[in-house]
């Protein structure tokens, strides 16, 4: 029903409504995010780690407005300030907080977070309001976004805050919606007729904005402190991170008689949670090999209690955090938890630190291989280059290549896959379909039932389509979001082994290091050989069944998009194009047709295009010749 919607839409847009389900899939390429001035200015809060200092806020409190007044405390989420506007109960649009007074128009990321409501329920709702919360990322989605990012042989997002923030600014709006990013609402602006932040919550819940049920009402400071006590040994439990407690007077009157000060509300003070550190022992240093050739260095640590769970280890990133921590095996360090998920050691206890300790120097050799390492310039990571010899990085990306949202080969998992490197029956991705019954019966666990389930499992997997055979053959940088958008660019393997670096930059999402990197393994000696082998076996190389909705009204013409469009995106037009027989270049040369322009486009396209007498057509004309 989905997919018909989309198409529905497309079909005819003028019926297409801004709290449609199709907002939630995302899609749209933003470019450059429009910077808004905020209806009502986005202040921060006064801080405090010091309950001293929450009863001196109090005191003053209590100074201003007598006797009669309560606390309402709210959970301090860590995550993106965001600012929602909604008339006539339709979401119009959603800003970050920016400097405050200015922040970024993100509405249509925003709009792909499933907690948000597009359109608001009942109807005591004002005609227009705007309602400000917090963006954050689960702990569960976090780990599973830095585990896709260490795979492909990015850097992790240090906390959830930071890959919140970074999800929000994607220029593609559908891979947001993949990030799975959630919303807790918390303040209202506009004119209500309820007069408590109580009341005002309660209302909103009822909308059907995302409230916390953790809030609670307190009459005094002293509840108030009992409260923050509470959550401090609770706040591990919770799905999400949260840095502490937000505490406001409840009345709204109350709040407009305290007033503000030139930064913050007089009214309101977060108390934030000191990031609990415990000191243990750095037994010793190992490096670990990825896929991708990656080393990772893990410090081993003497077992301590953190934060709920036992740690044993961290990461150290990369030489430069370890040059930066100035670390010594032997060294009394302390540890806290990123974000409350990972452990990191922040600091050194140097008043423990024994005489004769060496300083720890970066590894220079791979651990398992013995190849000497190398540094790319303008990259944190060291890398073994010997991807052929190096068993890790075998291993490694045979198992990747079998992954669920790979090829999905089931059987073929990380024991199995030892098993068969370790005997010599797999050197790389293209071995699996040369595996023969007779040579796996001979291995230990491998019975006869197992083998033809295995057998038969590679068989079926000659099926997957042509973009997560992309995904799966492991090309750096390239996951599963960037290695469909190629996929869908290009059509096949043959057309992206054409693709001059300037062409693979024109793909969405692939910036000059993906193009690189997808460049330099497309033309690889022995990447060359081992698509072929994978090609002779029948795995699909190329888009199959592509709809060719227009038949060939197009062919034989070259087109350039420029610009910004009102009823489709550039993708979109692209495709149209693709669909319809046409071409799509680059770059305006005497051998392209038309330019199809559209608002904001570049004047040196159009600059070239008229001196060499190139056709300029709008949108609607494009669309009158496909029609």
């Amino acid at each position: 029903m989905l997919e018909e919607l989309i198409s529905l839409e497309k079909s005819y847009p003028q019926f297409a409504q801004p709290d449609s389900p199709t907002q939630r899939v995302g899609g749209q390429i933003t470019k450059e995010f429009e910077t808004v001035e905020h209806t009502y200015p986005m202040m921060s809060l006064s801080n405090t780690y010091s309950e001293a200092e929450l009863r001196d806020f109090d005191e003053r409190v209590q100074k201003a407005l007598g006797e009669n007044y309560q606390y309402v405390c709210e959970l301090k989420f860590d995550g993106v300030a965001i600012g929602l506007t909604y008339k006539d109960g339709i979401l119009q649009r959603a800003v970050t907080r920016g400097d405050g007074v200015r922040g970024d128009n993100v509405t249509a990321n925003v709009k792909t977070i499933r907690t948000i409501p597009l359109k608001l329920k009942g109807k005591d709702y004002p005609e227009e309001f705007e309602i400000r919360g917090e963006i954050i990322l689960d702990k569960k989605s976090f780990e599973r976004i830095n585990a896709e990012r260490i795979d492909i042989g990015e850097t992790p997002f240090a906390n959830p805050r930071n890959s919140a923030a970074g999800t929000l600014k994607l220029q593609d709006s559908s891979i947001v919606a993949r990030r799975k990013l959630d919303c807790y609402l918390y303040a209202l602006y506009g004119n209500f007729e309820f007069s408590s932040h109580n009341e005002a919550l309660k209302h909103a819940a009822e909308w059907g904005f995302k409230i916390s049920d953790h809030y609670r009402v307190c009459k005094n400071i002293d509840e108030v402190l009992k409260y923050i006590h509470e959550w401090d040994e609770k706040r591990e439990q919770l799905e999400f991170a949260i840095d502490g407690i937000v505490i406001k007077v409840n009345d709204f009157g109350q709040q407009s008689e305290l007033g503000f000060t030139a930064k913050s509300p007089r009214w309101a003070i977060a108390y934030k949670y000191k990031a609990q550190s415990v000191a243990t022992l750095l037994k010793s240093v190992v490096y670990q090999v990825g896929r991708t050739g990656a080393i990772t260095p893990v410090a081993n640590l003497e077992p301590v209690l953190l934060a709920g769970t036992v740690v044993k280890r961290a990461s150290l990133h990369n030489a430069d955090q370890i040059e930066k921590l100035d670390l010594r095996v032997g060294d009394t360090v302390f540890v806290e938890k990123g974000g409350e998920i990972i452990p990191k050691i922040t600091g050194v206890d140097l008043s423990k630190r024994p005489a004769g300790l060496h300083k720890l120097k970066y590894i220079t050799h791979c651990p398992e291989c013995n190849t000497a390492l190398i540094r790319r310039e303008g990259e944190a990571l060291h890398y073994c280059p010997n991807e052929d010899g190096c068993p890790p990085q075998i291993k490694g990306r045979i198992v990747h290549f079998t992954s669920r949202k790979a090829m999905n080969i089931e059987g073929l998992g990380s024991e199995t896959i030892d098993l068969l490197v370790n005997n010599q029956l797999l050197h790389d991705v293209a071995d699996i379909y040369h595996l023969q019954k007779e040579n796996l019966l001979q291995l230990e666990r491998m019975g006869e039932k197992s083998v033809n389930n295995l057998l038969e499992a590679i068989e079926m997997s000659k099926a997957v389509p042509f973009e997560r055979v992309l995904f799966a053959i492991g090309i750096r940088f390239v996951g599963d979001t960037v290695a469909k958008k190629i996929a869908r660019h290009f059509n096949s393997y043959h057309n992206l082994e054409l693709a001059t670096l300037e062409d693979l930059q024109q793909a969405p999402e692939v910036g000059e290091i993906i193009a690189q990197s997808v460049y330099s393994f497309v033309h690889d000696n022995k990447n060359k050989k081992m698509i072929a082998r994978l090609a002779d076996t029948g795995l699909k190389l190329e888009i199959e069944n592509k709809k060719q909705a227009g038949g060939n009204k197009l062919a034989g013409l070259s087109f350039v998009i420029t610009g910004v469009f009102s009823k489709h995106s550039r993708e979109e037009l692209k495709e149209l194009i693709e669909t319809n027989g046409g071409k799509n270049v680059s770059g305006v040369s005497a051998k392209t047709n038309y330019l199809l322009a559209g608002d904001d486009c570049g004047p040196s396209k159009l600059e070239k295009a008229d001196k060499l007498k190139i056709k300029i057509i709008s949108e609607d004309e494009f669309l009158n010749m496909i029609q």
